[in-house]
């Protein structure tokens, strides 16, 4: 193999790495509540227990005879390493890494008000996409050393309206606003200083979309939601600048320090979910979803600045995705109430693994609990287990292992007035 061609490869390694093995397909985040934590978001569309609902259905809505509000705090708590197999020892050192993702916080804020017996609206911010890599500085294999980070954050008004006793509908709009940052080092084993950018590029920017939801309620202890939300382009203006020498390479694209203006479009995929919640007596009820991922809208990183064209670009080549979970709620008291549950997500790059997002298929396991502190409000508390498979690609002539698992906690108070 030519060492050389590998580290021009990943140089240009995109702005969307590992955090795929610790949320959801891809780099999609489910991490909306802690209630939805503990059951592993199997019902998410159709229990509706506390606002957090707002995240997946808008039509649930209806079922709130009150204002409702709900804050959460999650935090993942990745542990994912990749393995490089190339027959040198000094270059197998550098493309081992045992510390991928670092560990961070996800937020989320919903409110919901009843206009009347018909008609409700609603608010929610929370982050369905995003991820974040670290690396040193002086990282030895420089070309995938750095920083990778994408934050997102959804602004989503709703409406609801109530049909009749049994059916509902609903609909918002999506702002999302988006910050991405994407440093690469040249790393000790390149003619250029360690710690220099082969690519710098970062911004932020604006998407919209829109999502709409139905709710069938048979009778108050069966019922089930459906739900769609629209893909969203995010597109980022910023800044690019590398320090490679001025016309030596077009991928990343050499400016010699100067810095450029950058943009970037980030397809976000659609998703579409159904949910059921059935309650089998007063202590037991049992919930589940399946959620598809449009994942094959996200074939490329492709950053390019005016005049210029292209001046960084990865193939991603994602297929569509799906997640199945399935939960069971134990409703001990009026005070207390328990939950656990299990889901399987299913790898979007299944078909094309790279070094730049080695993502695997994943099993999830749940738990948590409600408390009741007073008739108006509640605390929620989550905990999920994330094991990822592990797997095997072969990305120019060097075999990669990876694997990643994570652990993941959530607190949630939910009031009504």
């Amino acid at each position: 193999m030519k060492i050389r061609k590998l580290s021009l490869a990943l140089i240009t390694a995109s702005a969307t790495l590992t955090a795929a093995h610790v949320n959801a397909a891809g780099f999609q985040l489910v991490e909306h509540s802690a209630s939805g934590l503990g059951r592993s978001f199997a019902g998410e569309a159709a229990v509706a227990d506390n606002a957090a609902v707002l995240a997946r259905n808008p039509a649930a809505m209806a079922m709130f005879d009150s204002i409702a509000v709900s804050g959460a705090l999650t935090y993942i708590k990745p542990d994912v390493y990749v393995k490089g197999n190339t027959g040198v020892d000094a270059l197998d050192q550098a493309l081992d890494n045992e510390d991928v993702v670092p560990g961070a916080p996800v937020p989320a804020g919903y409110f919901i008000q009843p206009i009347n017996d018909k008609w409700a609206w609603g608010f929610g911010m929370f982050s369905n996409f995003g991820l974040s890599t670290d690396y040193p500085n002086d990282y030895p294999a420089g070309p995938i050393a750095g920083q990778t980070e994408l934050i997102t954050l959804n602004f989503n008004p709703n409406v609801s309206y109530r049909v009749n006793s049994h059916f509902s509908i609903g609909a918002g709009l999506n702002a999302v606003y988006g910050t991405a940052k994407l440093i690469r080092n040249f790393g000790s084993n390149s003619p250029f200083p360690a710690s220099g950018n082969a690519a710098h590029l970062e911004g932020d920017g604006w998407g919209y979309g829109w999502n709409v939801g139905a709710m069938w309620e048979i009778n108050p202890n069966h019922r089930y939601g459906f739900s769609y939300r629209s893909k969203v382009d995010l597109k980022f203006k910023g800044d690019f600048h590398s320090d490679i020498p001025e016309g030596l390479s077009t991928n990343p694209y050499g400016t010699g320090g100067e810095v450029i203006p950058g943009k970037l479009t980030l397809n976000l995929p659609d998703i579409f979910e159904f949910s059921g919640y059935n309650r089998l007596n007063q202590a037991v009820a049992v919930h589940y979803s399946y959620v598809w991922t449009g994942w094959s809208t996200f074939q490329e990183i492709n950053a390019t600045s005016d005049g210029i064209g292209s001046v960084m670009q990865k193939d991603e080549k994602f297929s569509d995705s799906y997640r199945v979970s399935f939960g069971a709620t134990w409703y001990l008291n009026p005070e207390w109430e328990l939950r656990a549950g299990m889901a399987f997500d299913r790898s979007p790059s299944r078909t094309h693994k790279t070094i730049s997002i080695p993502d695997n298929d994943r099993y999830n396991y749940g738990l948590g609990f409600t408390y009741h502190l007073s008739e108006q409000g509640s605390l929620d508390a989550g905990f999920t287990y994330i094991q990822g498979k592990k797997g095997s690609f072969n990305e120019e002539g060097v075999e990669f292992v990876s694997k990643g698992d994570a652990y993941i906690v959530a607190l949630q108070y939910n009031h009504s007035f």
